[in-house]
């Protein structure tokens, strides 16, 4: 198997609640992951819509833009072998209360609308959102 690339954000309620260190390290502990590339910011509307567009005009759209303009995130490159079905693992559902304990979610997670952390979900979706938060990334 080849090595992959993954986008991970660490969402405002990940940073405010001071989780970050946390998610990072069990990121960091899996075998054979590593973390290519991070950043803290501030999402603007532009990225915002890049990111989310496929979901605009559903009913969640604007809650959830606003809840990831609502604060700094932190933008990770984590690559490794099969490192995009992984990290979604790791993160667990979006549903906390259906998240197994030991995943992020199932740890950490609170609501459905904040739910700590996004991770793509395909290799498609990985190199395109690669794109938007880290363009300079070969």
């Amino acid at each position: 198997m080849t090595t992959q690339r993954t986008l991970v954000l660490l969402k405002p309620d990940t940073v405010r609640r001071h989780l970050v260190g946390e998610v990072i390290g069990r990121i960091e502990r899996k075998a054979g992951w590593s973390i290519a590339a991070m950043d803290l910011r501030s999402l603007d509307q532009d990225t915002l819509e890049q990111h989310y567009g496929e979901h605009k005009g559903k009913p969640f759209y604007e809650p959830l833009v606003e809840f990831m303009a609502s604060g700094p995130v932190v933008a990770l490159v984590v690559e490794g072998e099969r490192v995009i079905e992984g990290v979604r693992a790791l993160a667990g559902p979006t549903d906390p209360i259906a998240a197994a304990p030991g995943s992020i979610r199932g740890d950490f997670g609170t609501i459905v609308r904040e739910n700590l952390i996004h991770a793509s979900d395909s290799e498609e979706s990985a190199i395109r959102e690669l794109k938007i938060f880290f363009p300079g990334l070969s």
